[in-house]
């Protein structure tokens, strides 16, 4: 058997109160897949694990595990660990000038995405700015104000890389930089 290491992105939940997945019980359920060496990360849904399985199953299989043990949909973006390092060799942000008030962001996409805007893309007020698009990931940057914050910015790419305004949002997870790259290393 051939084992790859994945990392599973969950979408919205331990937000608000609404959608509670404690970690310890999604470690459990990953690993009644049949999962090995899983680990997570956060309290956000970050999940580093192991499976002999083909990635592209991967998604909705944990969707329908998840759904089943803890009765509501949970939208899954699954990632090779590969993958995940080549993003984090291209240095996507090699070009942002970092100050306290900058965050970096990767916004995965369960498909591929489709926008109108011309990317890379820079808001009129030069506080947020979309870098790159690539088949399944938005790479993004913010910089805090009084008038802008995280919300404004992942508003925008829900709005513009969804297809419909039925699903806005739900196809779509993001993840802090740092996150990104402590998963890289778990």
């Amino acid at each position: 058997m051939n084992f790859m290491r994945y990392i599973a992105f969950l979408r919205g939940i331990n937000v608000g109160g609404k959608t509670k997945v404690p970690m310890s019980e999604l470690k459990k359920t990953l690993e009644e897949l049949g999962f090995t060496d899983v680990k997570t990360l956060l309290n956000s849904g970050n999940v580093v694990f192991s499976s002999d399985e083909n990635s592209h199953l991967l998604s909705e299989k944990i969707e329908q595990k998840l759904e089943k043990t803890f009765g509501f949909f949970i939208r899954v973006m699954v990632r090779t660990q590969k993958e995940i390092q080549e993003l984090i060799d291209s240095d996507p942000f090699k070009h942002v000038t970092i100050t306290p008030e900058t965050r970096l962001y990767i916004t995965f996409l369960s498909d591929e995405a489709k926008g109108s805007l011309e990317i890379p893309y820079e808001s009129p007020e030069k506080d947020f700015g979309i870098l790159r698009v690539t088949k399944g990931e938005i790479i993004s940057y913010l910089q805090l104000s009084a008038k802008r914050g995280t919300v404004d910015l992942m508003n925008l790419i829900e709005k513009e890389f969804t297809s419909s305004k039925a699903d806005a949002g739900k196809n779509v997870t993001t993840r802090n930089w740092n996150t990104v790259l402590k998963l890289s290393n778990l």
